[in-house]
C-alpha cells in the first residue's frame, strides 16, 4: 500500500455494538440516487477513499443512520466511511445517526462536499464555521447542534452565463471537467488521510487549532 498505510476492512455488526470513541467519521455529502452530479462530488470522493483504503467492496446499508457505510482502519485509527441515503438537505440526519450508532465525537467528523466558491481543481480543508450557504453542511450543523466539524471543500466553480445555480449543481460534469476529476479525487483523498493522521496524533496529546482556523490547502 502506498504511503505505508495499514488498512483493513472490519465487520459492520461487530463494530456496531462497540463504541469507538476515538474513531473518525468521513461523510460524503450529496443527493442519494444522483450519482455523478456536481452536488454529489463528496460521495464520489468517498468511493475513491474506500478504494484507497481497500474497502471498496465493503459498503453496506446501515439502517440506523440510513446510509451506506464501510469500515476501515488507518494505522491505529478507526474510520467510518459514510454516504447518506437521503437528499442533500437532510444529510445531517444520517450523520447524526452514525455519531450515535458508532459512539463518535463530533470533533472527529469530516464532511466532504462541493463548493461553488472554489474553481474545479481547488480542494481545501477547514475546521468549523458557518455552512456558507451549503444545504448539506447546514443540515449537519442543525442536526448535531455544532459547527466544529472539519470540512473538505471541493471546488466545482460557478455556472457561466444565465444558468441557474440549482440546475448547475444538479447537472453532470462536462467531458472536460471529467478529465480533471481523477487528479481532484487523488488530491482530496491524500489531504483527508494526512489530516486524519495528524488529527489522530493531536487527540493523544497536542490541542487542536481553534474553530474556523484555516488548515491544509485553505485560503488565508
Amino acid at each position: 500500500m502506498q504511503g505505508g498505510l495499514t488498512v483493513a476492512g472490519m465487520d459492520l455488526e461487530r463494530a456496531a455494538g462497540d463504541p469507538w470513541g476515538r474513531g473518525f467519521l468521513v461523510a460524503g455529502l450529496g443527493n442519494y440516487g444522483l450519482r455523478g452530479t456536481r452536488h454529489s462530488v463528496g460521495m464520489a470522493i468517498l468511493n475513491h477513499l474506500a478504494s484507497k483504503l481497500s474497502v471498496a467492496d465493503q459498503w453496506r446499508k446501515d439502517r440506523r443512520c440510513c446510509a451506506d457505510v464501510a469500515l476501515a482502519t488507518l494505522g491505529e485509527t478507526e474510520l467510518v466511511l459514510m454516504k447518506p441515503r437521503r437528499l442533500m438537505n437532510i444529510n445531517g440526519l444520517s450523520v447524526l445517526g452514525a455519531v450515535e450508532a458508532y459512539g463518535l465525537d463530533i470533533e472527529n467528523i469530516y464532511l466532504v462536499h462541493d463548493d461553488l466558491d472554489k474553481p474545479l481543481g481547488k480542494v481545501a480543508l477547514k475546521l468549523g464555521g458557518s455552512a456558507r450557504g451549503h444545504n448539506g453542511v447546514r443540515s449537519c450543523i442543525n442536526s448535531l447542534h455544532s459547527d466544529s466539524m472539519v470540512r473538505l471543500r471541493v471546488g466545482i466553480g460557478r455556472p457561466a452565463g444565465d444558468t441557474a445555480v440549482d440546475r448547475y449543481v444538479l447537472g453532470m460534469f462536462t467531458s472536460a471537467e471529467q478529465e480533471l476529476l481523477p487528479q481532484v479525487f487523488d488530491q482530496a483523498v491524500q489531504m483527508l488521510l494526512e489530516h486524519i493522521q495528524q488529527d489522530s496524533c493531536q487527540s493523544r496529546g497536542a490541542p487542536r487549532p481553534p474553530a474556523s482556523a484555516p488548515l491544509l490547502g485553505e485560503d488565508t
